[in-house]
């Protein structure tokens, strides 16, 4: 038997893109061969019908160009769709090598729209804006999908949902084919229909339910046809002209339930028949994985899966939005068109509006758990961490920062269980306090998403982030940074249904050292009281003698630096014990201060 030879993801992408890009080389070779041919039909156009002006062919002749320029029209669009799904697929595999090999940041959707400014650790560690951690996850292509990718980031799961996002990325992380069609499948990239405006659309009143107003359309639409059909044979205008006046006060009076049927999804073609595409394609997969399964039911409750009623909506909208031909603006007043696409799309919010909620979830926690699967496949060295039934506790063995690039990142072991209730971190300034304290507080939001974390390994109970690291005044609010801290400190001792796991950088620097000392062990043995653990930077050594916690409960660690030729060298390894240098006055010499 033979052994089943490893591909790193870098490779497989690498070969996956060769492979892209020589088949986006033969449809540019087609593309050109295309539009020379269509110059030659044209030429033969024009030959044909001089000859047959010449009475050299029969007239009929010209049909022969004509078809011809139609045949290869049609294969021309053909090849240019595949071109077009040819090159998306070289890039979409040209940004998954971006990423291994961490030249992704400023690439992608950054999730800014996201407010955090007041969350209790959004802000706090980077999670949106461009270098993000949602930058660097996000696969979505529908607002859906990033807003659900979004609440997992932003909230711990339970435990058992985390589970079934473990079972359900070990089955995706390997299906490159589906990710890559869910990627580039459709006419644009970005579906801009926003899921709030369709869910309120599919399930706003039906105001055009009404016999009477089924009766009318289908009677107008029949005298119209009665009326043109008298004035062709009998030459008699007035009985159209008759019907046109009661199409026009039909129209006018029910104006306003028309335009609510119809003006919402009015402009959504394009992203109905791609959103249509996603569905089909998460309908069709054959999946092992229980949750996955479920998502998969919910997508066919009835007779008619979502994809094909998803479908069915689009030609709806397309005839809505075929209004605007001046082709068919006759028959705008002589069917009133506009009633009639009205009452189509009357007749599906009726049949499917109610679903609609719960397709679009399908859809955005597939594209959410998407993007936690590309992750665990391009980091296949980041373990899924586990979660233990202990008192709170977070035990990490080569714990790293995801966003930081792997070949400078500098991993450490962080181990707070057992007696160990809190560290305490000091260090110089740039040493790596508040990195360490993000790096503990990023990978505990990918644990508590169900993500693979940037470790050798974790353990961790389900805990609930607390964090105050980017806190700065406020002119706008009219806050001090005083005030801003010990306000979001307040929010930790707020109820919250995990054990907390703190992240305070430079505690109370504010105010003064007499008041922060108090206030620090203050803060301290209340959070301990409650069950919580954490991590508390500082330069205030004093801080490192807190009294009046149970023994062992504070442990001191420290990052060391050292001043060479008047410039401070970090190796960010954390050490056990309080930082016994200090070279800051040694620094200040070093620039001319005279101290």
């Amino acid at each position: 038997m033979c052994d089943t030879i490893f591909v790193s993801p870098a490779e497989q992408y690498s070969h996956r893109l060769s492979e892209r890009e020589a088949r986006l080389a033969r449809f540019d070779r087609a593309h050109v061969r295309i539009g020379s041919i269509r110059l030659i039909i044209g030429a033969a156009f024009l030959l044909v019908s001089w000859l047959c002006l010449r009475r050299a062919l029969p007239a009929w002749t010209l049909l022969a160009p004509v078809l011809a320029f139609i045949g290869v029209l049609v294969h021309h669009q053909r090849v240019r769709a595949l071109r077009t799904q040819a090159q998306r697929a070289a890039e979409f595999y040209r940004a998954g090598l971006d990423r291994i090999h961490d030249r992704w940041s400023g690439k992608g959707a950054t999730g800014e729209r996201f407010d955090v400014h007041h969350h209790i650790y959004g802000d706090d560690l980077d999670l949106f804006g461009s270098g993000s951690l949602f930058q660097l996850l996000c696969a979505a292509r529908t607002q859906i999908g990033e807003d659900i990718l979004g609440r997992w980031l932003l909230a711990p799961a339970p435990i058992a949902a985390i589970a079934e996002r473990h079972a359900s990325l070990a089955e995706l992380r390997d299906r490159l084919d589906l990710r890559e069609s869910m990627a580039i499948e459709g006419e644009s990239l970005r579906i801009e229909l926003h899921s709030e405006t369709l869910k309120k659309w599919a399930q706003a009143p039906n105001r055009l339910g009404r016999l009477w107003i089924r009766a009318i359309a289908l009677l107008i639409a029949a005298l119209a046809v009665a009326a043109c059909a008298v004035w062709a044979i009998w030459d008699l205008a007035f009985p159209l002209l008759a019907v046109i006046m009661v199409d026009i006060a039909a129209l006018y009076f029910l104006r306003e339930p028309i335009h609510q049927a119809t003006t919402a999804v009015e402009n959504a073609y394009d992203d109905l028949k791609v959103m249509s595409r996603l569905l089909r394609m998460i309908e069709t997969q054959v999946f092992e994985a229980a949750p996955l399964r479920a998502l998969q039911h919910k997508l066919s409750p009835h007779t008619e899966r979502a994809s094909t009623a998803i479908s069915t909506l689009a030609t709806i909208v397309n005839f809505v939005e075929a209004r605007r031909n001046p082709l068919i603006a006759p028959l705008i007043l002589l069917l009133v068109y506009p009633l009639q696409t009205a009452l189509a799309a009357e007749r599906w919010r009726t049949a499917h509006g109610a679903l609609i909620p719960e397709w679009l979830e399908v859809l955005g926690e597939m594209e959410a758990l998407i993007s936690l699967a590309r992750f665990a496949y391009e980091h296949a060295e980041y373990p899924f961490p586990q979660l233990i039934d202990t008192a709170p506790a977070f035990k990490a063995q080569g714990l790293g920062h995801p966003l930081i690039p792997a070949a400078v990142r500098v991993c450490n072991d962080v181990d707070i269980s057992g007696r160990a209730r809190v560290l305490l971190v000091s260090g110089s300034n740039m040493s790596g306090k508040s990195t360490l304290l993000r790096t503990v507080g990023v990978n505990t939001v990918l644990a508590m998403a169900g993500a693979p974390v940037c470790a050798v390994s974790l353990q961790l109970t389900p805990l609930q982030i607390g964090a105050s690291i980017r806190i700065n005044d406020s002119l706008h609010e009219g806050s001090s940074r005083f005030y801003a801290e010990i306000t979001r400190l307040r929010r930790l001792f707020e109820p919250m249904e995990l054990p907390l796991l703190f992240l305070l950088d430079e505690l109370l620097q504010g105010t003064n050292s007499a008041d922060r000392r108090i206030g620090a062990e203050g803060l301290i043995r209340a959070l301990l009281a409650r069950g919580a653990i954490g991590l508390i930077s500082t330069h205030d050594l004093a801080l490192t003698q807190i009294a009046g916690l149970d023994t062992g409960a504070l442990q001191n660690v420290h990052f060391q630096d050292e001043l060479t030729d008047g410039k401070l060298q970090f190796d960010f390894k954390l050490r056990p014990g309080i930082v016994t240098k200090n070279n800051g006055l040694e620094l200040m010499r070093s620039i001319g201060l005279d101290v």
